[in-house]
């Protein structure tokens, strides 16, 4: 399905996928997206602030004002419409900075779908939001909405005995401007820092404990269904490196969909930074965290192919929906290899048909390996 900033709130805030950062100082920003030179690009975040030095801040906004006037000229001159551009955010550093962008900006804010809030807290985010929430409340009703990303990233975020506190804290926050919080996100190389850490290409998030706990606590208090947020996951940093350890990366999904040529495609995604990458995703999908920072366009591919849908996962979801009607508890699943229980299994089947919605549904003999090197025939 189509979409774009005008879209549905639901299903903008599980599009954003995998958000390609940009730091604003690129010259070619409004090249790469006029010109479609990032293969898949759908959603995209100019970043002004840890990306960008100190001493850099003024040269960044100024740059990142002209590559946005210049798409929107394309876009006034009938060069390109509004629904051909990916999701467009801005990080920014502060409220002040949110406030003097928005005012340069002026009409060319047609083109962005939101802002990404850093180092996000209880004191800060309410100036942060109150901002969104004046802009939407002057705008006329036919310009998109203006929406708010929190990344969660601070010491009295991930230490223990701050956490409830602070999170309670961000919570009390975006639940007073909840319809202006597109998703929340997890600020993990922050984290990391405060610990001296960083996980290595082999490893994944999940593997670093101060981490995976803190993770933990933010899917417990944001992503409880039905009214949970949309939770997008960590950074993932390499885009090259040396393995340590053998891959996790099985030879079996290739192989089912693609015969003797598999083991070829296999050995293109089992260098070390790759492997960790798809690993890290999998495990995002199981913890109920949608949605990738990514800093490489190889990035894309990989992390969009593995939020499709499978066509078991489908026929589960659908089977469960249509027998919420309290006259079965449980039924065996199509592929006869699990039970499907309607009520616990009813809030899993209704997060499986938005992402098909967005991500679209494979077909019966396909996996995410076939959307790797395939085209739109893989899905149903």
């Amino acid at each position: 399905m189509s979409f774009d900033n005008c879209s549905d709130k639901e299903m903008l805030a599980h599009a954003v996928g995998a958000a390609l950062y940009m730091p604003a100082t690129r010259q070619t920003i409004a090249e790469d997206i006029l010109m479609g030179k990032i293969e898949g690009l759908v959603s995209m975040v100019i970043d002004l602030e840890d990306a960008i030095g100190d001493y850099q801040i003024d040269i960044a906004e100024d740059s990142l004002v002209q590559q946005l006037f210049r798409i929107a000229s394309y876009i006034e001159n009938g060069l390109m419409s509004l629904h051909q551009l990916p999701l467009i955010f801005i990080r920014v550093r502060t409220p002040e900075q949110l406030m003097r962008i928005i005012d340069k900006l002026e009409e060319s804010l047609e083109l962005i779908t939101g802002f990404v809030f850093p180092k996000f807290s209880a004191h800060s985010g309410v100036r942060y939001f109150e901002i969104i929430d004046q802009y939407n409340r002057n705008q006329a009703n036919n310009r998109p909405v203006l929406y708010g990303m929190p990344i969660l990233e601070t010491s009295d975020v991930i230490f223990k005995e701050s956490r409830l506190s602070a999170l309670l804290g961000i919570k009390s926050v975006l639940d007073l401007y909840e319809d202006y919080v597109l998703n929340i996100r997890i600020g993990a190389t922050d984290f990391s820092s405060l610990f001296g850490l960083r996980r290595s290409a082999d490893m994944t998030i999940y593997d670093i404990g101060p981490i995976r706990d803190c993770m933990a606590d933010i899917v417990n208090l944001f992503g409880r269904m039905p009214e949970g947020h949309v939770i997008s996951g960590p950074v993932w940093e390499y885009f090259k490196s040396d393995r340590v350890f053998k891959s996790q990366l099985r030879e079996s999904p290739f192989k089912e969909t693609m015969g003797p040529m598999g083991r070829k495609v296999r050995k293109e995604f089992i260098n070390g930074y790759m492997d960790g990458l798809l690993r890290e995703v999998v495990l995002d999908k199981e913890n109920g965290i949608i949605g990738k920072t990514i800093i490489h366009p190889t990035h894309i591919k990989p992390v969009q192919c593995l939020y499709a849908v499978t066509h078991e996962e489908y026929m589960d979801a659908t089977t469960i929906l249509a027998n919420n009607n309290g006259y079965l508890g449980v039924l065996k699943s199509q592929y006869a290899n699990k039970m499907n229980e309607i009520k616990p299994h009813l809030n899993w089947a209704k997060r499986i048909l938005i992402r098909s919605k967005i991500y679209g549904v494979l077909h019966e003999q396909h996996n995410f390996t076939s959307l790797l090197t395939q085209s739109e025939e893989v899905y149903v």
